[in-house]
């Protein structure tokens, strides 16, 4: 599904798909399944890197390892909002971050973390919108 849709957006080889093992271990660690389109990517391609060697979307594992990070470390929790809505999944090369967001005001698809300002804006309607404005945006940082 996703290497027809994306097309020739995907420079290089597509990496292998993630072990089942892998998602589950996400899933049961963070305590929440990860989004259906997030999913059904990363069993066909553990991970998209873009152009210029941003993972415009994370492998399973580091998906797992960057969002505890992001959770337990004293000093995030001292200078920013919590992370607990977010679910990160990719990043720009340059420091901010892509997630999902759980929440009752979240207008659903994917969002920008700001790491400098502690801003999540809305940037993209759903994943694969997400995909397609990433990879074809020529390394700058389009949602801006």
């Amino acid at each position: 599904m996703w290497r027809e849709s994306l097309g020739d957006l995907v420079t290089g080889s597509w990496r292998p798909p993630a072990p089942y093992a892998a998602l589950h271990a996400v899933e049961t660690s963070l305590g929440r399944s990860l989004p259906p389109a997030l999913r059904s990517l990363l069993l066909e391609t553990d991970g998209i890197e873009g152009p210029y060697g941003e993972d415009i979307v994370w492998p399973a594992d580091r998906v797992l390892n960057d969002n505890l990070t992001f959770r337990t470390r004293p000093e995030f929790r001292a200078l920013y909002r919590p992370f607990d809505p977010l679910l990160f999944f990719g990043d720009n090369g340059g420091g901010d971050q892509f997630a999902f967001v759980r929440a009752p005001d979240a207008k659903g698809g994917v969002y920008v973390w700001d790491h400098e300002t502690d801003e999540r804006r809305h940037v993209a309607a759903d994943l694969g919108t997400y995909l397609r404005e990433a990879l074809g945006s020529g390394g700058e940082d389009w949602y801006r």
